[in-house]
């Protein structure tokens, strides 16, 4: 009777895949040259990493893959200060309105003002002190030119209150519109230099055409990786900040009142 030998064992369906495909590569490998034959083994391997790619890229390439890289640590950068900047700017001028509407009169809220930097409160004390300069000739000239100068004060702290929290937001928008044009001129370059590779080997074998190529479409990855972050951060800032300046508006429109008020106060004697 012939000798009975143990069956061998049932590899997993992916460990078979993997076993075929080493046993087909090592079967082309001897027909590839040389270089082709390392560069196939690099990649029977896993050993094709984005560091590797970066590394084998071309120095204009690696050049576009380093400000890319450098663009997208500024666009978190960016994120982060301002998530903090406009988190505290809405804390400070929330609890200023708070006051300002507990304010019965200008000099209460001129008092609880003092001290405090926010724009609502520079608002009160620009509204106070027009107010106080004015008060002689409001009874001859009347109301109107002192209503004039203070919306013009309340005006300018409200230009440049918006001008400050909405810095550092345009390096995003450059940042989100650029980085994938940039990202693309690598790959058009690292290709180009893949098909110069591929003339001077003088084959198509794709162990010798996918790292170049893969090294070119890294650039377009990383510039998508930079863009996206920013132009979601872009337009979520772009909201944070309208909501600001609505914030700021109330604050503006609350002066007037408190000024109006003031001044109808004054004129009956109160």
């Amino acid at each position: 009777m012939p000798a009975s030998f143990p069956a061998a064992p049932s590899l997993p369906r992916h460990r078979r895949f993997a076993r075929t495909g080493t046993l087909a590569l090592a079967a082309v490998l001897p027909a590839l040259p040389a270089g082709a034959q390392d560069i196939a083994g690099e990649i029977s391997v896993g050993t094709l990493s984005p560091l590797r790619m970066f590394l084998g890229a071309d120095i204009v390439v690696q050049a576009v893959m380093v400000g890319l890289v450098l663009a997208s640590v500024l666009t978190w950068t960016v994120f982060l200060v301002k998530l903090v900047e406009l988190g505290a700017a809405n804390l400070r001028i929330a609890a200023s309105l708070e006051r300002l509407a507990a304010a019965p009169r200008l000099a209460a809220a001129l008092e609880a003002a003092r001290g405090r930097r926010d724009p609502v409160s520079r608002m009160v004390r620009a509204a106070a002190g027009e107010h106080a300069a004015s008060a002689a000739a409001v009874p001859q000239a009347g109301t109107a030119g002192l209503k004039e100068r203070v919306a013009s004060h309340l005006g300018r702290i409200e230009a440049r209150a918006s001008r400050r929290i909405a810095g550092g937001t345009g390096l995003l928008a450059i940042v989100g519109s650029t980085a994938p044009f940039v990202g693309l001129f690598g790959t058009v370059w690292g290709i180009m230099n893949s098909f110069i590779g591929i003339a001077e080997a003088q084959t198509t074998n794709l162990a010798v055409v996918a790292p170049g190529i893969a090294e070119a479409l890294l650039a377009t990855g990383i510039g998508l990786v930079a863009a996206i972050p920013a132009v979601v951060f872009y337009n979520l800032f772009a909201r944070a900040t309208a909501g600001y300046r609505l914030r700021l508006g109330d604050g503006a429109a609350a002066v007037q009142r408190l000024v109006s008020r003031e001044l109808d106060l004054a004129a009956a004697g109160g």
